[in-house]
């Protein structure tokens, strides 16, 4: 079997230095929709050096990759085909608000192997640290087909309740055709997001943007609509990837505040396929 879960839950956890510049802030930022209007002051706060500001999911990427995933793929006890993998959920706590340029350290372990049945999930937790302490802590649900059914732990449903009433927010945001091949080079250079020969052999008509940068998308529409603008005010961010986005079309994007709980609820959908979900259980937790 290509995934031993217990050689990957008994495996030492690694640790290795990142780092991260102004200039890879303004390029997640752009590959994330930033800067439309360009000029716009609201917008500069993402894109201008002088006053620039780190949207929490940065963090998915900072140190030049997808962290979660690829590192998860590498641990022991696990060798998959690239081809059977989906991201399946994210989740981030952030502990102290990102600086736009800094070096810390980031210890990657499998936290757990879920049995699906007909494939596997592996939570691959990142905690990120620098001289000052904790500043974020990752967890990426990786989405295997075809590897469960060996009997193990099917882990928690992290399915719940859709959001009742009318949402308090909704937002339309495009997403360019270029818009996965910018995201990129951020540094998730899967070639499922860019090849057409490969997203094919992955079941696939045509590349699919990435689940992260919807992910960076939503948080940024919810941070500028609720938050107003502050991105020091969000706690966590957890959501589960429903269904895929292809460049060019249209992300919709629900929002419902949950009283004085400090948490938004979200939904977001492609409006080009009836409203199709693409992210689902969605919780940003705020102060």
């Amino acid at each position: 079997m290509p995934i031993d879960a217990a050689l990957a839950l008994a495996a030492e956890p690694r640790s290795g230095e990142i780092s991260w510049t102004p200039k890879d802030v303004q390029l997640y930022h752009l590959g994330i929709g930033a800067g439309i209007p360009a000029t716009d002051p609201d917008e500069l706060r993402y894109t201008l050096e002088s006053r620039l500001h780190v949207l929490p999911s940065f963090a998915t990427v900072a140190g030049a990759g997808s962290p979660g995933v690829i590192s998860g793929l590498s641990m022991p006890g696990v060798d998959v085909d690239l081809t059977k993998v989906l991201h399946g959920g994210q989740s981030l706590t952030i502990h102290r608000p990102i600086p736009a340029a800094g070096t810390a350290t980031a210890t990657g372990r499998i936290a757990a192997v879920h049995d699906k049945g007909t494939a596997a999930v592996l939570v691959m937790r990142t905690e990120v640290a620098d001289a000052g302490g904790p500043l974020w802590t990752n967890d990426a649900q990786i989405f295997v087909r075809g590897e469960g059914g060996w009997g193990g732990d099917r882990g928690p449903s992290t399915r719940l309740d859709p959001p009742t009433g009318e949402p308090d927010r909704t937002v339309d945001r495009p997403i360019r055709e270029d818009q996965a091949l910018l995201y990129r080079l951020s540094g998730d250079y899967n070639p499922l997001h860019a090849d057409p020969e490969f997203a094919k052999l992955a079941g696939f008509d045509r590349p699919i943007l990435h689940g992260l940068c919807t992910y960076g998308i939503t948080l940024k529409a919810v941070v500028d609509t609720l938050l107003g603008g502050d991105v020091t005010r969000v706690r966590s961010y957890t959501t589960r990837f429903a269904g895929v986005v292809h460049p060019g079309e249209t992300l919709r994007v629900r929002m419902w505040r949950e009283g004085g709980a400090g948490r938004v609820r979200v939904a977001v959908g492609a409006v080009e396929r009836d409203d199709a979900p693409v992210l689902a259980d969605t919780i940003v937790e705020h102060s």
